[in-house]
């Protein structure tokens, strides 16, 4: 696959890294940088490094980065506790309180993105701009068959892949790994709906970054930009507050690499 970064985008070390109690478990985050803050929150099976290592150092130049690694994933061990958005969400601001940060910008990638789409519907005061990555607050934002293939999904498929290595790699606790895909398995079959209702009330801007090939119903995702303000004749009104973009020759992992276009799409919005 084709894929583009920032030349010379070196891996930095955190300013400061730990673990926020959350919700009767712990979250592991990492700081960088300074300046507004803006909270990262990876896709599924992924670690920080893994989903946003080419990313942060570009961020980091100008603005506080907080990333976060969800329950069970990369750093933050797994738990028993039953796997939800909501509760997700609810661990983001728990770091968010550690950290003595009132409200942030939050970008979300994939299954981050879904938790970062219920973070706004929870948690609106806490949220100042929301970017929304190859994601979906349904799951009928994806194209026939992604949920065909969630459905299939078994933890042996993902033995000894690139995400096994990078999970090895930190985890504090290696032999959770099938349990943890379990019980990522477990919620990815299950049908979600965050609710219409809920995203037209989101008064944050957003941005919606999508592949043309990524997964995502374009059709769907133009209903949600229209949800969100979107889809108007602006030169005969207002420009909308919300932006979309639409990447070509992207599929859904591929755009994750695309580290140029995914900056300067992230930059001009947050500005």
């Amino acid at each position: 696959m084709a894929t583009s970064s920032i030349s010379n985008a070196q891996k930095i070390k955190p300013g400061s890294s730990g673990y926020a109690a959350a919700n009767g478990t712990k979250v592991y985050y990492e700081v960088y940088g300074e300046g507004q803050p803006i909270v990262l929150l990876h896709g599924a099976y992924y670690t920080i490094e893994m989903n946003w290592g080419q990313l942060i150092p570009e961020l980091a130049k100008t603005r506080k980065v907080i990333a976060v690694e969800l329950q069970g994933h990369g750093h933050t061990p797994f738990s028993d506790r039953k796997l939800s958005r909501a509760t997700l969400a609810s661990d983001v601001e728990k770091v968010m309180d550690y950290l003595k940060i009132d409200s942030a910008d939050v970008a979300g990638y994939s299954f981050g993105g879904q938790v970062a789409y219920q973070f706004a519907i929870q948690s609106p005061k806490r949220l100042k701009k929301l970017v929304i990555i190859s994601s979906v607050y349904k799951s009928d934002g994806w194209v026939s068959g992604v949920n065909d293939v969630f459905k299939m999904m078994k933890p042996e498929f993902l033995a000894n892949s690139p995400l096994q290595v990078a999970y090895d790699a930190v985890a504090p606790d290696k032999t959770k790994w099938n349990k943890f895909l379990e019980q990522m398995m477990t919620l990815a079959r299950e049908p979600f709906d965050l609710g219409d209702d809920n995203v037209a009330k989101i008064t944050a801007p957003v941005l919606i970054i999508s592949g043309d090939n990524d997964g995502m119903d374009k059709i769907e995702l133009a209903k949600t930009y229209k949800l969100l303000g979107g889809g108007v004749s602006a030169d005969l009104q207002a420009m909308p507050k919300s932006h979309l973009a639409i990447i070509p020759n992207q599929s859904h992992v591929s755009l994750m690499r695309q580290t140029k276009e995914i900056f300067g799409y992230m930059d001009r919005f947050l500005q």
